[in-house]
């Protein structure tokens, strides 16, 4: 029905669509007060309904903008705007004597009067909309914005990483988003001033071009008129704009690097469904380890101590090889944060009956999820700690189905995250996450109240009506009995029930992409060719001989046709791959083992537009810049590098003291 949009170019339309309601509501809005002001005439009224942008459609409204009291009202009921008039007029031959006729007891003399028809003169200026335009094409090409450390600063130790920018100026439409909004934090925190600057002399030319027509005594008032509508009005209020629409587009660019990284993190390689040992390490107030079954359920937990000061390594590893052996672990799930390496070469040291590996799990969010009332409400009896290490090992089992608990802002794996608009950024991960999770699609027997309320059609009030039925009625045997949900009603069931899966059910297109809508269609396909839909499960060969143009409808276009044989060729067949173990070089502990020319095995926590960063198995994470990411020109950084892809890495530069370390891609 839609020519075969995917759901990103479907996004898009929803974007443009809400644009255009939020200008149409502007319209409405502005001619209404424009009516009441009893202001609006014929021309007017075309030239708000023809307005292309918000922009445009303000610059309109401008001259009728109910304002405060300013310079030019104050002129205004001091009698000065006949004199505005002449003056502009640029037809007056003795102007101190037409002035003098304007002074009284407000305005004693001819300067203040003139003065005051300047200021009237300048609010002209400042709301025609030509002239506006011209600032605005000059600052898109040639602002620059520059940045000075406030003096009183220099020697805070926070400003320090802020130092590239304490004396700065750069081309405000080449500034790469992601330095833009450095610098724009370093401002909010208190540690520079920033000005957006441009050549004025120019500028006010080209505006004299357009007012000026004549020369005489009126001249001279029209130029100082000029000059003060710049420096007062339109540069401050221009400035900011560009300077706001340059943010905008920043704030677009770092939503959209988080979204890409959400996206890949969430369909991480789950290990699947494993006995899993999980442990969150620590030092001083030990590791808490826990065993989970295949379900993720938790059937054991407590610390171990093997790291300093109580140096508890043999009590340790019995215990760690006796809760392997008593659980029948297959897996092992170690947090990434402090004492990571350390607890890692630990269980290395293991001799297990049986090869168990060994994997090294992000903890970003953990401590989020476990102080949440989703980790309360799943785990009452227990505290925090266990709740962060089930969900390291969580983690490990399935990515997707623990981290869409956290609020996404909380994985870190963007860049500037809390300085861009958060109304935009939560909007597009949500939209991200709900994609991810139908792409993968929904087990309605196993699925958490969180994944659930992502599917398309449900929200969190059905998800947590699915899970009480769920509890009160047992597993759903049918797509069919979805529709018993209290509340779920038609239109939520045409949305969800092709990403909700049922495992072993009666009908096995339960268990497939294929919409119970299209049911009838598969039925009959399989009736013209003498055979059950179960013997077209998986049967590639069978489902060739498909003649899909025979089924074509005027609801049923081919598209529709090739999801269908997709899905009959692998129903619910998983996309992501499988986890894979992963080591880092022994040798490295901290920031001062690392030498220049060293190649590491590391892995890709993070990517940004200016390059991505490494994890290669110390505190620091090291950055490999974009132009270290290849030999030819990077266009985008996703291109050559994915999240938690395992790579070689060469050191060009550690930087110690700002904790800082430079890498370049091998392979």
């Amino acid at each position: 029905m839609t020519g075969n949009l995917d759901e990103v170019q479907i996004g898009e339309i929803v974007k443009f669509k809400e644009l255009f309601e939020a200008l149409e509501k502007r319209k409405k809005a502005i001619l209404k007060a424009l009516e009441e002001q009893d202001v609006l005439t014929a021309e007017l009224s075309q030239k708000v309904t023809n307005s292309k942008d918000l922009i445009a459609l303000e610059d309109l409204y401008l001259p009728f903008k109910k304002k405060r009291k300013t310079k030019a009202e104050t002129a205004r009921l001091q009698g000065l705007e006949p004199l505005a008039k002449m003056i502009m007029s640029q037809r007056v031959n003795d102007l101190e004597f037409t002035t003098s006729k304007y002074t009284s007891n407000q305005v004693e003399t001819i300067e203040k009067a003139l003065e005051g028809a300047r200021f009237i003169i300048a609010e002209w200026i400042n709301e025609r909309t030509d002239i506006r335009n011209i600032i605005r094409r000059e600052l898109e090409r040639h602002a620059t914005i520059s940045s000075k450390i406030i003096k009183s600063k220099v020697d805070d130790e926070k400003a320090q990483k802020f130092k590239d920018y304490f004396d700065l100026s750069e081309s405000l439409s080449r500034i790469p988003s992601h330095r833009l909004l450095a610098i724009l934090r370093a401002e909010s925190e208190g540690f520079i001033r920033v000005k957006i600057e441009i050549e004025t002399e120019r500028i006010l030319e080209r505006i004299e071009n357009r007012i000026i027509r004549s020369q005489n005594e009126c001249t001279e008032q029209i130029e100082l008129a000029i000059k003060d509508a710049f420096k007062r009005l339109l540069y401050p209020s221009l400035s900011n704009e560009i300077l706001s629409l340059a943010k905008e587009k920043a704030d677009e660019d770092a939503i959209t690097v988080f979204s890409k990284n959400l996206k890949q993190l969430l369909l991480g390689a789950p290990l699947g469904e494993k006995r899993i040992l999980a442990i969150d390490p620590g030092f001083r107030s030990g590791c808490k380890v826990v065993c989970l079954n295949e379900q993720g359920e938790l059937e054991h937990n407590e610390n171990i101590y093997p790291h300093a000061p109580q140096n508890k390594s043999i009590e340790a590893i019995k215990k760690i090889s006796s809760l392997v052996d008593a659980y029948k672990i297959e897996a092992i799930a170690i947090g990434n944060g402090t004492a990571s390496r350390e607890t890692e070469q630990l269980v290395q040291k293991i001799q297990f009956k049986h090869t168990i590996d060994v994997f090294v799990v992000s903890e970003a969010g953990a401590s989020i999820y476990s102080a949440s009332k989703i980790a309360r409400d799943e785990f009452p009896n227990y505290d925090v700690t266990v709740r962060g290490s089930v969900s390291i090992g969580r983690r490990l089992q399935d990515p997707l189905a623990e981290l869409v608990k956290i609020d996404a802002k909380s994985i870190g794996v963007g860049q500037y995250q809390h300085d861009v608009d958060q109304t935009k950024l939560k909007k597009s991960l949500d939209t991200t996450v709900e994609s991810c999770v139908n792409t993968i699609g929904v087990n309605i027997n196993t699925a958490s109240e969180s994944l659930l309320s992502y599917v398309s059609g449900i929200g969190p009030k059905l998800a947590e009506n699915i899970v009480n039925y769920r509890n009160e009625n047992g597993s759903f045997t049918s797509r069919n009995e979805i529709k018993k949900v209290p509340r779920l009603g038609g239109k939520a069931y045409e949305q969800a029930a092709g990403f909700l899966r049922i495992k072993n059910g009666k009908n096995p297109l339960d268990d497939s992409g294929v919409h119970p809508e299209s049911y009838n269609l598969v039925d009959k396909i399989a009736k013209d060719n003498n055979k059950k839909v179960a013997e077209f499960i998986g049967n590639s060969a069978l489902i060739k001989e498909i003649q899909l143009k025979n089924y074509i409808t005027a609801t049923i276009g081919l598209p529709t046709l090739e999801d269908i044989v997709k899905e009959l060729e692998k129903p619910g067949l998983d996309p992501r791959e499988k986890a894979k173990v992963f080591s880092f070089d022994k040798n490295i502990k901290t920031i001062s083992d690392l030498r220049l020319g060293q190649l590491l095995p590391g892995i890709v926590n993070n990517i940004t537009n200016f390059g991505c960063f490494v994890d290669v198995g110390i505190k620091e994470s090291g950055l490999i810049h974009v132009s270290n990411l290849s030999d030819t020109f990077v266009k985008d950084v996703n291109a050559i590098v994915t999240l938690q892809q395992q790579i070689i890495v060469k050191v060009l530069e550690v930087d110690v003291v700002r904790k800082r370390i430079q890498l370049a891609l091998v392979k």
